[in-house]
C-alpha cells in the first residue's frame, strides 16, 4: 500500500472517531433474511443457478476476500486483502447482472475463512493496529466499489492475535466502511470454539452496535444435534450476542449441526413460532449444487411464509 493513501486512511478513521456521535445507527432489517455463502470451492456455481424467492430478503456472500499472498507458500499480508472466489463465474458483470434481475438481492463478501488453498490456515496475524486497519480500509474499499457490494463478514477462525487487538482491527474497519456509506451492513460468522469465541464477543461487546447479523456457524456443533439440543445452543448464542440479529444456520457440506433429517426445519418453524427466527443462512451453495439447491428452496419457502 502506497505510503500517501496509508495517511489518508489514518487520517479519516481519526476524524471519526473524535466524533463518535455521528455513528450511524444499525439498519432495520425485516425476520424473512435468507443468506448464502458462495464461491469457495471453485464448483463452477453461478448466482442464477440459486432459486430466488421474491418475497426473502436474499443476501449472496462471495468466499472469500483474504489477507494473504497468491502463492504456492502463502503468506499473511498485514490487511491487504485480494479476492479468491470464482471470479469466472462470479464476477462484477454478474453481480450487477443478478441485482437488476431480483430487486430483493443483495451481495457481500466475507473476509479470510477457514484456508487458503488446500493445506494453510488463514490467520489474523496483524503486524500493528493502525497499519493492518490502514491497508484493509484501502484494500477492502476497493473490492467493495470494483463488484458493486453492499456488506461485508467477518469469518476469520484462526488467530495470532488477542481478543483485544482484533476487536479494535476490526471494529476500526467496519466504522470506516459504515461511516462512508461504502457498506449498507456488516456481519460476523462466529462459532463455539475456546479460541474462536473469545475474539468474536471481545468485538461484539466494544463494536456490536456496528454488527447487522451474526451468522453463527451452527453447523460446527456435533453432527448428533437434536432440536432440543439446537434450540438451547441459539439461546445460549443469543444471550452471548444480546441485541443482535442471530441467524441459524445450516451445513450442505456434511460438517455437522443439526441437520434437515435431524429436525432443522422443525427447530427453525419454532423459532419462527416464538417470533425469534431472525433469518437463515447456507454453508454454501458449491455444495448444495450436487443436491439442486433443495434446502436453499425450503429455507426461502419457510422464511417467506
Amino acid at each position: 500500500m502506497e505510503l500517501s493513501k496509508l495517511y489518508v486512511s489514518f487520517f479519516l478513521v481519526q476524524i471519526l472517531f473524535s466524533n463518535p456521535s455521528i455513528v450511524q445507527a444499525v439498519p432495520k432489517y425485516s425476520s424473512n433474511l435468507f443468506r448464502e455463502y458462495i464461491g469457495a470451492e471453485g464448483k463452477n456455481v453461478t448466482f442464477s443457478d440459486i432459486p430466488i424467492n421474491s418475497n426473502v430478503e436474499f443476501h449472496f456472500i462471495l468466499s472469500f476476500a483474504i489477507d494473504y499472498t497468491n502463492s504456492s507458500t502463502p503468506i499473511p499480508t498485514n490487511g491487504d486483502f485480494i479476492v479468491y472466489w470464482d471470479t469466472k463465474n462470479l464476477s462484477p458483470c454478474q453481480v450487477s447482472d443478478i441485482k437488476a434481475k431480483y430487486p430483493n438481492v443483495k451481495v457481500a463478501m466475507s473476509l479470510a475463512g477457514d484456508l487458503v488453498g488446500n493445506d494453510f490456515k488463514v490467520y489474523f496475524n496483524p503486524t500493528s493496529i493502525e497499519s493492518w486497519v490502514g491497508n484493509a480500509i484501502y484494500s477492502v474499499t476497493k473490492i467493495v466499489k470494483d463488484y458493486n457490494l453492499d456488506g461485508i463478514d467477518i469469518d476469520y477462525e484462526h488467530f495470532k492475535a488477542d481478543p483485544d487487538t482484533f476487536a479494535e482491527c476490526i471494529g476500526r474497519l467496519l466504522f470506516y466502511l459504515k461511516q462512508n456509506r461504502i457498506v449498507s451492513f456488516t456481519s460476523i460468522a462466529p462459532y463455539e470454539d475456546d479460541d474462536v469465541q473469545p475474539h468474536y464477543l471481545a468485538l461484539w461487546r466494544k463494536y456490536g452496535h456496528l454488527i447487522d447479523f451474526v451468522n453463527f456457524q451452527f453447523y460446527a456443533y456435533s453432527n448428533t444435534t437434536n432440536v432440543p439440543q439446537f434450540l438451547q445452543y441459539f439461546e445460549t448464542q443469543s444471550c452471548n450476542y444480546k441485541g443482535g440479529k442471530v441467524l441459524v444456520s445450516l451445513g450442505t457440506d456434511d460438517s455437522g449441526g443439526l441437520s434437515p433429517q435431524n429436525g432443522f426445519f422443525n427447530a427453525s418453524s419454532i423459532l419462527k413460532s416464538e417470533g425469534k427466527l431472525e433469518g437463515i443462512f447456507i454453508w454454501s451453495a458449491d455444495d448444495s449444487k450436487k443436491a439442486n439447491f433443495y434446502y436453499e428452496k425450503q429455507s426461502q419457502d419457510l422464511l417467506a411464509i
